[in-house]
């Protein structure tokens, strides 16, 4: 676990738990955005005894001390929200709206973009999340082949009865 993040904990007055600490470590080290939910299911497989009042308590501590962000990630699963800690470098979300996956975007763009609002709009920036919703390749492809496949479709003729 980062140790930036302990440091912070610790300025803050909040005591690092062993179940506070497996928390922090799976939202960190993941390599995925986690709900609550999922959170909770993987901490109960290191520690049997944690529970989801601990998971709900924990995370909205970390929310408040500023070390984790809650993401929606375009409501992609209904009002689900996602957890990832703010330790890492500023960056978008890419989202998929056909199958959910998430990408994250890094680099000059962003910078330049947080740099013109501040510019043009004399605004000081503490934190800025940026949402992106579209497609992805393999979605592309999909979504192709099924327009394709419905323009292709024969339609039922009208059957004419003679009387």
């Amino acid at each position: 676990m980062a140790q930036d993040i302990r440091q912070l904990l610790q300025q803050q007055g909040v005591r690092l738990t062993r179940q506070r600490q497996i928390l922090l470590e799976l939202i960190d080290g993941s390599g995925r955005h986690l709900d609550a939910d999922s959170l909770y299911l993987l901490a109960k497989e290191k520690d049997p005894k944690i529970n989801r009042v601990t998971v709900y308590r924990t995370l909205k501590l970390l929310k408040q001390g500023g070390l984790v962000d809650e993401l929606d990630l375009m409501h992609f699963n209904g009002e689900q929200h996602y957890y990832e800690t703010r330790s890492k470098q500023e960056h978008a979300h890419i989202v998929c709206l056909r199958c959910g996956k998430v990408e994250e975007f890094f680099g000059e763009p962003l910078e330049r973009l947080r740099r013109q609002v501040e510019t043009k709009l004399g605004f000081q920036i503490l934190i800025a999340r940026t949402e992106v919703g579209g497609y992805c390749s393999e979605c592309q492809i999909a979504r192709a082949r099924e327009i394709s496949e419905v323009t292709r479709k024969p339609t039922a003729k009208p059957n004419h009865a003679s009387g």
